[in-house]
């Protein structure tokens, strides 16, 4: 009996933790970390002739399009920018962003974001170089959006007209104060452009 309790127990304990590592790549957790073996140049050198510039390109796209949602991307320039992302806390465990715990603890705490902006240039020798920048952000409110200090209320014993009554005030756009760069998923990014096959980069 002991025995089955505990085989019980532990499938119900599996169940979600394989949940977190079974979803796409955006909800995989693992995926976000870089080998801590290999540490790549940024910008990163991708070997290729002319012909290999759109490849490459578009390479690039595809992989940076797996962590953000691309808001501009001109192959003539060489220039990817993304959205921004907010970060995950510790309340989205299988959520990618937020690769350790402490800056899971200060996404649970204060809205952070990330964007990201790629470069390719083409190098002097032949090739390419694909400079990745992922930034951090901290949003800076006037006041938490749930305070109460300075918002008019109402007593119970006045009457109100229905239609007077505002029930959502418009949230101004909130500014963002820089927090530097987030070198691992640059390393994530880099790697797997390293990785990447390219046919006509050959």
């Amino acid at each position: 009996m002991r025995r089955t309790l505990l085989l019980v127990w532990a499938a119900a304990l599996a169940v979600p933790v394989c949940g977190c590592y079974s979803g796409p790549l955006l909800d995989n957790p693992i995926l976000i970390q870089p080998d801590p073996t290999i540490t790549v140049e940024n910008p990163v050198y991708i070997p290729g002739n002319p012909p290999a510039y759109n490849p490459i390109f578009e390479k690039a796209v595809d992989i940076v399009s797996d962590y953000f949602d691309i808001s501009y991307s001109n192959r003539f320039d060489g220039r990817i920018e993304t959205f921004p992302r907010i970060a995950p806390g510790l309340e989205q465990p299988c959520k990618t962003g937020s690769p350790d715990f402490d800056q899971r603890l200060l996404a649970t705490l204060q809205t952070i974001r990330y964007r990201a902006i790629v470069l390719m240039l083409p190098a002097e020798s032949g090739g390419y170089f694909v400079d990745v920048k992922v930034f951090r952000e901290e949003e800076d409110l006037p006041r938490p959006t749930a305070a109460r200090s300075g918002v008019a209320t109402f007593q119970g014993d006045i009457s109100i007209n229905p239609q007077a009554i505002v029930v959502n005030e418009a949230t101004p756009e909130g500014n963002w104060i820089p927090l530097g760069r987030e070198k691992n998923l640059e390393q994530v990014i880099l790697q797997r452009l390293r990785k990447a096959p390219i046919e006509q980069a050959r």
